[in-house]
């Protein structure tokens, strides 16, 4: 496997592996990464669909990227994502992704359109005082100590970061700028997370830096996940004759194990309650998401609070990445993810209005009407003041392609859940959805004699507590995550979060299909490039941009006689173009 940039390598298409028509995948989990993998093994490995099986102990696919009507509940969803032009695994995948709703088209083409015809931008990024703006007014506010702890963290080597918190590196001066509060709510980053991660991530989206006060950087599907690129990429792997295996929970994965060679033998699992298995030789390849950020969630309704269970069951996917590792000290260490959920936990919410009375409340903040069909917030709002560090956004209307036209589903999560609240004197974690529900409305400035009755009548809201979704994020060392390919490895690989690649970020779309497509590239010696990671941080241009914007524009002062020097050259010119002086 090598890696590849421009169009030469993107638009060609491999030769067919030898002996390909006598391999067997079995992958693990149904999420974006397996899916993905399974799709490449379809198309760049050439493998008959049918000789690939996907296992999944849910009875669902889609892993993280769920989206349902529950039709006792209402609408649901852990979460959204954020997407970019430069994701350029996920997009390799899903221009070959047929579009199940536009004829003709993929779903790359589908998406392209759309964010061209509506293109994404927030008119709000903040709120104080009840709904009041929230002034962060474009700025960064990073004081000159906060811009040169950040050039510190920027320039300094992965290495030197293993293990390492943030806080070793950035002081009060930063997490107290408008820079940390986009960043924070956007990504979900907490001052103890890793340093090492913050740093991957300013490089990797540095193209993107003066899009985030306004998340004109972003990109959304047309629906949830679930509809938009799940439900696709699972049609056209039936379509192809891949299998699915529901209601199966994978214990472990045996291994044969010598010093130069390392073979999967037996996938042993329980299916439908019954333990059973099947052995498998070296032709055949299995493919394993090793941990879940979404692993123990739990649902709770609008009149009861979700559940905090961070207990590891033996057939969970945290186990199952346990019974793998302790057979080789390459195949990572999941304890270092799943043992502080303390730390990595928080809390979401889906709300789905019932009426047209909080509409108006939710259209004064977004300055656009939430039922257009077009961008509404543009991103999440984040109440600065709110004591749970609240964030809430509205999608593209309807959400679901089932969603009534007069519905709006908005997502709602917190980032300290144990704090009590403003309004309602309990913790995040302690709060029905109809709770949670009254203290969105307060922060949306609703009166408060009319707060309790709109929680009641006018919405219907669903808490999901997640204990593990950013365990990906804490401090780690290299060998915490094992390569996707581990050295040695004949059969097997890895996906997912929790595998580990090349100068890529997780808690990303990109991250899941990145890690599938070298997976299948390594193991079936498919003679393609694999997209590099776009090379924004090796560009001077996006540079020189996002340095002039963290410094919210100001300019740096030149001598005279300097600036007379630049001025005769292509330096002076590229510096005076991007406001550098």
């Amino acid at each position: 496997m090598y890696y590849s940039n421009g169009n030469y390598e993107a638009f060609a298409r491999p030769r067919k592996p030898a002996g390909i028509d006598d391999k067997h995948a079995y992958l693990v989990g149904a999420g974006l990464a397996s899916l993905a993998a399974a799709a490449f093994l379809v198309r760049d490995a050439q493998m008959p669909g049918n000789h690939i099986t996907v296992l999944e102990a849910g009875a669902l696919p889609g892993g993280a990227c769920d989206g349902i009507e529950d039709p006792n509940k209402g609408f649901m969803i852990r979460g959204g994502r954020e997407m970019e032009n430069h994701f350029e695994c996920l997009w390799d995948l899903f221009r070959s992704i047929p579009s199940l709703e536009t004829p003709d088209a993929s779903v790359l083409d589908e998406f392209y359109w759309l964010n061209k015809d509506d293109p994404n931008y927030s008119l709000m990024r903040a709120t104080q005082d009840r709904g009041a703006d929230g002034h962060t007014d474009g700025k960064f506010t990073l004081s000159s100590k906060a811009q040169k702890e950040l050039m510190k963290l920027f320039f300094t080597r992965n290495e030197d970061l293993y293990d390492k918190p943030m806080t070793d590196y950035l002081s009060k001066d930063f997490f107290e700028s408008n820079f940390w509060l986009y960043w924070q709510t956007m990504f979900a980053f907490e001052t103890w997370h890793s340093a090492l991660e913050m740093k991957l991530y300013l490089q990797r989206f540095i193209h993107h830096i003066g899009g985030l006060p306004d998340f004109s950087a972003l990109k959304f599907t047309k629906y949830n996940q679930y509809e938009s690129l799940i439900m696709p990429l699972v049609e056209y792997l039936k379509s192809n004759g891949v299998k699915f295996q529901y209601n199966t929970r994978v214990t472990n994965v045996q291994f044969d194990l010598t010093a130069s060679k390392k073979v999967a033998r037996r996938i042993d699992w329980v299916r439908d309650g019954e333990a059973g298995g099947l052995d498998i030789n070296e032709n055949d390849l299995v493919f394993v998401t090793n941990g879940s950020c979404v692993e123990n969630s739990a649902w709770g309704d609008h009149h009861t609070a979700p559940k905090y269970d961070t207990k590891i069951r033996e057939g969970s996917v945290w186990q199952l990445w346990r019974n793998i590792a302790k057979q080789d000290p390459t195949f990572g260490h999941p304890d270092k993810y799943c043992t502080t959920p303390e730390l990595t936990k928080w809390e979401s919410a889906s709300l789905t209005t019932l009426d047209d009375r909080v509409l108006p409340y939710i259209e004064k903040i977004c300055k656009r009407d939430p039922l257009s069909g077009r961008v509404v917030t543009g991103g999440i709002v984040t109440v600065r003041d709110s004591s749970w560090l609240m964030s809430w956004t509205i999608n593209r209307q309807p959400h679901f392609k089932s969603q009534p036209e007069d519905k709006a589903v908005v997502w709602i999560y917190g980032l300290f859940l144990d704090k009590p609240g403003d309004y309602v004197k309990k913790t995040m974690a302690e709060c029905t959805g109809e709770e949670i529900a009254q203290e969105w409305l307060y922060h949306l400035g609703v009166p408060v004699d009319r707060i309790d009755d709109l929680a009641a009548n006018s919405v219907v809201c669903l808490p999901c507590m997640m204990p593990f979704i950013t365990s990906f994020f804490l401090p780690r060392t290299l060998g915490d995550r094992p390569y996707v390919v581990p050295p040695h490895v004949k059969n097997f690989a890895f996906l997912g979060q929790f595998a580990e690649t090349t100068r890529d970020t997780i808690f990303t779309t990109e991250y899941s299909v990145r890690t599938a497509m070298e997976a299948v590239y390594q193991l079936c010696d498919v003679d393609r490039g694999v997209p590099e990671v776009w090379g924004s941080v090796y560009d001077v241009r996006d540079l020189l941009d996002a340095t002039v914007k963290m410094r919210d524009g100001k300019k740096l002062p030149v001598p005279g006689f300097l600036r007379r020097k630049l001025q005769r050259n292509v330096v002076g010119q590229l510096l005076d173009r991007y406001g550098v002086i």
